[in-house]
């Protein structure tokens, strides 16, 4: 629910005139501050070997510098309905880079019904007779690159990252804060020097930040832990079923009978794959 939203705040960002790479950099900090507050009030030092920081650095540019930039730069594009559908690929890429990074994790023939059922939902929300339409296809191939990068990052953080420190708030905040700092290096060079976008804006990128990118991650980090990233790459499938909603009850995002089958082909598809 909390990332279906993110998709919501992302479009009321850009729609301020925040360039993507802000939005990005906005999110990390806000990110990375809550979740140093998190170890600082439950007195948990952060890593301190060489090894943890540098896949941290890994993993804070494939989860969270890159495709955040990049799924904001979609959102300038497409509706936040079709960002949060096309993050349904995550599942997919996370499944193909896991096949070449984790030999533990094995596609059952379950999961593969799982995932098929999912991919149907998907292209069922898309209503892929009708063509892309409704956005521009850089916009769509943006959003579809980024969910690339999520899939090399869960499987990354499973074989590389996860298990470095038993606090994943600690890993968090590492991982969220590598990310912010690699943002600061770029977004000036980038989009030049931030501007105040008015107070909805504002208050939307707090909000993605502590929350969809602070404490959305310790969640996520421990799931990666106890059920691997294939699993926890699930979640991307009930992603569009909240993003949908919350576009349409929120924005105004256009919602039609292939939106609620494709939710229910989508859901079915999660609960056949868990």
């Amino acid at each position: 629910m909390v990332w279906g939203a993110s998709f919501a705040l992302i479009k009321v960002a850009v729609d301020a005139g925040v360039a993507p790479v802000w939005v990005a950099l906005w999110r990390c900090l806000f990110g990375a501050l809550a979740l140093l507050g998190t170890c600082l009030l439950g007195r948990v030092r952060l890593p301190r070997d060489r090894a943890t920081w540098l896949h941290a650095a890994v993993v804070g540019a494939l989860l969270n510098a890159v495709p955040f930039t990049l799924m904001a730069f979609g959102e300038q594009q497409v509706s936040s309905v079709q960002a949060g559908v096309i993050n349904a690929v995550t599942p997919l890429a996370t499944l193909l880079f896991g096949l070449v990074l984790l030999p533990a994790e094995r596609l059952t023939g379950r999961r593969g019904v799982g995932l098929v059922l999912g991919l149907l939902g998907v292209l069922c929300l898309l209503a892929v007779w009708r063509g892309l339409s409704g956005g521009s296809v850089g916009g769509d191939l943006a959003c579809l690159a980024a969910t690339l990068c999520y899939g090399a990052g869960f499987s990354y953080t499973r074989r590389w990252y996860a298990a470095r420190h038993p606090s994943a708030a600690a890993l968090s905040a590492l991982q969220i804060g590598c990310a912010t700092v690699e943002l600061a290096l770029v977004a000036p060079w980038l989009a030049g020097p931030p501007s105040w976008p008015g107070p909805g804006a504002a208050s939307a990128l707090v909000v993605l930040g502590a929350v969809g990118t602070g404490w959305a991650y310790i969640v996520n980090l421990r799931v990666i832990r106890v059920a691997g990233s294939s699993v926890a790459a699930m979640v991307t499938y009930a992603t569009p079923v909240w993003s949908t909603a919350i576009g349409a009850l929120l924005l105004g995002e256009p919602l039609g009978w292939h939106t609620v089958l494709g939710a229910v082909l989508v859901l079915a598809g999660l609960l056949t794959a868990r």
